[in-house]
């Protein structure tokens, strides 16, 4: 609706020695962390209430209340006051506290890929009085798992036939299906030229410096500092271990400079950053 796709987006962040921020990674399918910063904020008032008030500290409920606000203007039913659900893996699920958190918060219900079910062209909630209809879904469940209809059959966490409902448009998913292909490693290589093209204007944050093995002048540059770059699939999820050159042996090195050599297109390179430090007591 409207054009747009993603409805939240986090960034992965990490400080360099020379105080520059970078960019390590996107998240655009399920962003976790609002959570947690609305709960350390919520704990910090409560425990230093004289300092969080006389330090004049950005409040974090108008970013919460647009994202409600901006969620109801989607819905494609009952925009005046829509059903949302917040989809959880469930307790499983690495950032499970924060789901329950950030639901109770917004006054979303939380919700797991059993608690829902397709009827016709929509989507329902199961509860003890009945199926009652649900107008938006705020995911944190990955693409491929979101449907076994249509996607990952083995999934556990996902609702059958949710597909067809949200290309239908009759339930709005946000983040969209498929935004997931923004967290390719690859991308990164590409944001510098592709912000210039687009916007006209440098990145506000630059990304971690990485070089796709495909492009030639890339390719040089990974073979002259093999020996200190982390290497990672151009497209596969960020999930997936990287590999640190710098902690292979000689022969490993070697066999897998031969391996990225064959199948340049499929790795990237990318630079090893000593995060900054601060002194804590």
């Amino acid at each position: 609706p409207q054009g747009i796709f993603l409805h939240l987006y986090a960034g992965e962040l990490v400080r360099g020695p020379d105080g520059r921020w970078l960019v390590l990674a996107d998240r655009t399918q399920g962003p976790s962390g609002a959570g947690f910063a609305i709960e350390n904020r919520v704990v910090l008032s409560r425990t230093l209430p004289d300092h969080f008030h006389s330090l004049h500290v950005e409040r974090l409920a108008p970013f919460f209340l647009t994202l409600r606000e901006t969620l109801s203007s989607l819905a494609p039913h009952d925009r005046d006051n829509p059903r949302v659900v917040l989809l959880s893996p469930g307790p499983s699920g690495a950032g499970y506290f924060e789901d329950a958190y950030l639901a109770r918060y917004l006054g979303y219900t939380l919700a797991e890929g059993g608690d829902l079910t397709v009827r016709g062209s929509r989507v329902y909630l199961k509860t003890l009085g009945g199926l009652l209809p649900v107008d938006v879904i705020l995911r944190r469940v990955s693409d491929e798992d979101c449907d076994p209809l249509d996607l990952k059959s083995t999934s556990l966490q996902g609702v059958p036939g949710l597909v067809q409902v949200v290309r239908n448009g009759q339930v709005l998913m946000a983040n969209s299906l498929g935004s997931g292909f923004l967290e390719a490693p690859v991308l990164l290589a590409l944001l510098p030229a592709l912000c210039r093209e687009l916007l006209g204007e440098d990145l506000r944050l630059p990304s971690l410096p990485t070089w796709w093995c495909a492009r030639p002048d890339d390719w040089d540059y990974v073979q002259r500092h093999f020996d200190d770059l982390i290497i990672r699939p151009a497209l596969a999820p960020r999930s997936r271990r990287p590999v640190l050159t710098a902690e292979l042996t000689q022969l490993q090195r070697r066999e897998l400079l031969e391996t990225v050599a064959r199948h340049r297109d499929e790795f990237v390179a990318q630079a090893r950053v000593a995060p900054s430090t601060a002194p804590v007591w």
